[in-house]
């Protein structure tokens, strides 16, 4: 008989009787306790548990440990969903993340002023802040998102992929140019427009008709008449329909608008 089972199941009796005595409803896992990998189900228990008392940060770790160590489970999308729907959260409230940190209003400041210093958005600021209009009080402690943002567009999927120092921060559904018209390579933001105009050939559209298929935001490439933008026809997300520039829905738009400062990098891929 193998010696090392002489001296384990002993043990196990041991604890056993132990939670016998003691009047334990629920035993330790003896098998994760020496080092196993739990089970996807008690990790979504703990992560729903996180969620459930506001512990957002401890939850997005457990869900990222669900996608990184279950690849071949059918719910691996969905996991990785959660904890995008967290970073969205973290993203646009109080809570200081390892990418953020406290400034002290000094006097003298806009918010334009931090968001240039910070290479951020006085939208993000007020957003995650809580502030209401441009006004600042000098002394207040704010939090400032201080970490770049990227993005990356695969066209072959119509998907973009807003990223922060390599982690993917979102995936969001896009539509990108009919016939593959989109351009391939490297650009920037070089300007943000709210509920822009279209100037088309021989017309100009206003932001208010429904006509106008920029939708309610605009961010230009440095690349004459391209660049992402919101859309009227949310039913062709998905799809190569474009005229070579990068649409979401409005919503999705919106929330991106907030999150990325003039200068941001666009990697567009095949």
């Amino acid at each position: 008989m193998n010696k090392k089972l002489l001296i384990i199941i002993p043990a196990v009796i041991l604890i056993a009787v132990a939670f016998l005595v003691l009047g334990i409803k629920k035993p330790i896992n003896v098998i994760n306790a020496g080092g196993s990998r739990p089970s996807a189900h008690k990790l979504l228990n703990q992560a729903r548990q996180f969620e459930a008392k506001g512990e957002l940060l401890e939850a997005k770790s457990i869900y990222q440990k669900l996608v990184n160590d279950f690849t071949e489970s059918p719910e691996v999308a969905n996991w990785q969903t959660k904890a995008e729907d967290i970073n969205i959260k973290l993203l646009f409230s109080p809570a200081i993340t390892p990418r953020s940190i406290i400034y002290q209003i000094k006097s003298g400041d806009t918010l334009n002023k931090i968001a240039r210093e910070y290479k951020t958005t006085p939208e993000l600021i007020m957003k995650s802040n809580n502030i209401s209009d441009s006004l600042i009080i000098p002394g207040r402690k704010i939090k400032i998102w201080n970490a770049p943002f990227s993005i990356l567009v695969d066209k072959s999927q119509n998907i973009m992929l807003l990223k922060s120092n390599e982690e993917v921060v979102k995936t969001y559904i896009v539509s990108t140019g009919k016939d593959n018209c989109t351009p391939v390579g490297v650009f920037k933001i070089v300007n943000k427009l709210a509920n822009p105009t279209w100037f088309r050939a021989g017309a100009v559209v206003p932001a208010s008709s429904p006509e106008n298929v920029l939708g309610t935001r605009w961010m230009g490439f440095d690349l004459a008449g391209y660049g992402i933008h919101g859309t009227t026809e949310p039913k062709e997300l998905g799809k190569q329909v474009t005229q070579g520039c990068v649409r979401l829905s409005n919503p999705d738009v919106e929330e991106l608008y907030i999150i990325i400062p003039t200068g941001t990098e666009v990697v567009i891929v095949e």
